[in-house]
């Protein structure tokens, strides 16, 4: 089936399946668990609904910081227009203690604008920051809409639902019959603090949370709470893997996307080393170390100011992020042997759509010369089948062995006003299918960008299509599109972009799965 042809199967599907004309009113009051929520148009004149900053857990301060999060409830009156604030990040350059340096990077134009994008520059941060968003449109289309929840990425220490490299969910609503949500959670040392004989996997609880509050209150915005969809990138598709182990009795969701992420990506810490990076920081700030009583450790570090915190952690990895505080094992929520799990078909029961980039690489590569960081080629195509094509093959495996639909894509795309490196040029680098499929490309008429083209815009329709199509029929959707579901032996691996050309093709999964 032709790209064209496939576009109108699409918007013919949406259209037919339209049941009826309710008399919603833009940004109407909605009442939830949190309280009656007023919203507004998502943007100017537009006929989404956008409810922002909806408070879904208790704020994470005081006796708080440190502690698994605790459902907000409440019954007064949420002025939910605008966005909350960001969960406090960890970076070097987020935090100005280092410049970056773009001489002699090769770095465009693009590239230089993505480093303010991922410092989150000019945003507001606050440890109050367990807030979701939500997208919808019930005044046209089904009655009961699938739900697509966004999980943000950011390496675990970075990332916020406001962020204009993409996760606004506006456009994939407006263009399709669905609801977007997507979600703050904690990072760094506040969502994974490693505090010895305390939980300490924050983040991921507070994901789960937030996926909880979804299912019992979707349906007052015109949502089917039987149809959640999970989809992520990086560390967010990191974190649908997590989950996909962790709540196999109780899994809420119907599907799950998985964009450049498994639980292989970041990997976990042991409890022992989380450990020594929290007595880092409490024995940095004055708060005692592992000799000292961890009540005392616990109540010290407690008031200590937020930013006193964050510059006391280590700065250590290729963006000058902290690699210090990442996922920990627990054998709850994250756990020490995957691999294992995954050959036992111990995840949830539902379809899996996943994939990665063709050039994953290309972007830290580009990031890391702006912060001094230089490899050979080899690291990078190492770094690329490592931590991206091999684990998503595998865990495409394991899917499609227990019997599950199963589809795995490979992206291309390369636009010449995405590209954030020259000589040789970025490709398909990590994320930056993002604003293809959020619609969140470069601003026409930006002097040294050069414009969207045509086939860009395209495979962004397309992309918004397909992901919404498999969140509509998790079972199907993708079928209809004549996706053939994942089988490694077979050339069943669709690529997406390729060579820029205006259709989806397949290919065998040996031309790119180089696995040992």
């Amino acid at each position: 089936m032709k790209f064209n042809q496939v576009l109108l199967f699409i918007i013919g599907g949406v259209l037919g399946s339209r049941t009826h004309s309710t008399s919603w009113k833009i940004g109407q009051p909605v009442n939830t668990t949190s309280g009656l929520i007023i919203g507004g148009a998502a943007s100017n004149g537009s006929r989404v609904s956008g409810y922002f900053g909806i408070p879904y857990a208790k704020p994470p301060v005081g006796d708080l910081r440190f502690a698994p999060p605790e459902k907000f409830e409440g019954s007064g009156t949420i002025n939910a227009t605008s966005f909350g604030a960001d969960c406090p990040i960890s970076s070097s350059f987020g935090m100005g203690l280092v410049e970056p340096n773009y001489i002699n990077s090769n770095i465009t134009l693009v590239g230089m604008a993505l480093v303010p994008i991922l410092e989150q520059a000019g945003d507001t941060f606050s440890e109050d920051c367990l807030t979701l968003n939500v997208w919808t449109k019930p005044q046209v289309g089904e009655e009961k809409k699938a739900v697509m929840i966004w999980i943000v990425g950011g390496g675990w220490t970075t990332g916020a639902t406001n962020n204009v490299y993409g996760d606004d969910g506006e456009h994939i609503v407006d263009q399709e019959d669905v609801i977007v949500v997507s979600m703050n959670y904690r990072l760094n040392i506040f969502g994974f603090p490693g505090i010895p004989d305390q939980p300490t996997n924050l983040a991921v609880l507070d994901q789960r949370l937030a996926i909880e509050w979804v299912r019992d209150n979707i349906e007052a915005f015109g949502g089917d709470p039987s149809r959640i969809t999970l989809f992520g990138q990086s560390a967010g598709a990191e974190a649908i893997d997590f989950y996909s182990y962790a709540w196999t009795a109780d899994p809420i969701v119907s599907g799950m996307i998985m964009q450049s992420g498994t639980t292989s990506l970041g990997g976990a810490f042991p409890r022992e080393l989380a450990a020594v990076h929290w007595y880092n920081v409490t024995s940095t700030l004055g708060c005692g170390d592992s000799t000292s009583n961890t009540t005392l450790v616990l109540e010290c570090m407690r008031r200590q100011p937020t930013e006193a915190i964050q510059k006391a952690i280590p700065l250590r990895n290729v963006a000058g992020g902290s690699a210090a505080f990442w996922p920990t094992v627990d054998e709850t929520v994250v756990f020490s042997n995957y691999p294992t799990l995954a050959a036992e078909g111990k995840f949830i029961k539902v379809p899996l759509l996943i994939g990665n980039t063709d050039n994953e690489a290309g972007f830290f590569k580009a990031i890391g010369t702006v912060f001094g960081l230089y490899e050979p080629e080899e690291f990078w195509n190492n770094y690329n089948l490592d931590q991206f094509v091999c684990p998503s093959a595998a865990r495409a495996n394991a899917s499609s062995a227990a019997n599950l639909p199963t589809w795995r894509y490979r992206y291309f795309g390369s636009f010449p006003d995405l590209q954030i490196q020259t000589n040789p040029d970025s490709g398909a680098y990590h994320a930056s299918e993002l604003p293809l499929l959020f619609d969140s490309l470069p601003p026409s008429g930006v002097p040294g960008i050069p414009p969207s083209t045509n086939v860009e815009i395209l495979w962004g329709n397309y992309m918004r299509s397909a992901w919404a199509e498999f969140a509509r029929d998790c079972n199907g959707g993708l079928e209809k599109l004549g996706w053939p579901k994942w089988n490694p032996e077979k050339p069943t691996l669709i690529r997406l972009g390729y060579g820029n050309n205006t259709d989806p093709n397949q290919a065998s999964p040996e031309t790119y799965d180089i696995c040992g």
